[in-house]
């Protein structure tokens, strides 16, 4: 069986990870309100840390760095990189739906 525990330098990477991949997304498309910051900063912090550890092992193998990075750089970079697309997943996914979604006539 797998083992559960977790790791605090590792924890702590995904976190800090997380976190700058969510301010890129921030600084990179300024949002309107601060309701939207906030949303956007969460969602991608929430990611970060979710999808974090598969999106980095992905990335190792996809680049080709399989043993050139330790674990917490692994995961470090997984974690911005899930919470940088995290929002920009989602951006993609509204305009599809509005565009397709069914419309209703009002009332």
């Amino acid at each position: 069986m797998a083992e559960l525990g977790h790791d605090g330098g590792l924890m702590a990477a995904k976190l800090a990870g997380a976190a700058a991949g969510a301010w890129v997304s921030l600084v990179y498309l300024v949002p309107k309100s601060g309701r939207e910051a906030a949303s956007r900063f969460l969602t991608g912090l929430s990611c970060g840390v979710m999808f974090g550890g598969p999106v980095g092992l992905w990335l190792v193998e996809r680049l080709g760095l399989s043993g050139q990075l330790s674990p917490v750089e692994t995961m470090l970079s997984g974690a911005a990189v899930a919470s940088l697309c995290a929002w920009w997943v989602l951006g993609a996914l509204v305009r599809i739906a509005n565009r397709y979604g069914a419309k209703s006539d009002p009332p």
